[in-house]
């Protein structure tokens, strides 16, 4: 049975990896929701063309477009 280690380190079994497509090396994502850690390995590419229907505005600098998104953040 896999155990974290004093650092929180965890050890995936080889058997899960391989049915996961994680290989040494491959970079992932995890996410905890509900008390469970859930592991993604990363894809390259899977997130292409995700808000490719999203206009943006090319009058709006980096900066401003920031600048609006700390401002509504914070009440």
């Amino acid at each position: 049975m896999p155990r974290v280690s004093a650092k929180g380190q965890i050890t995936l079994p080889i058997v899960q990896c391989r049915e996961a497509g994680i290989g040494p090396g491959d970079e992932y994502r995890s996410y905890v929701a509900d008390g469970r850690i859930t592991i993604v390995r990363k894809t390259v590419g899977a997130a292409r063309g995700f808000l490719g229907h999203v206009a943006g505005d090319p009058a709006v600098s980096d900066e401003e477009s920031l600048e609006d998104a700390v401002d509504e953040s914070q009440p």
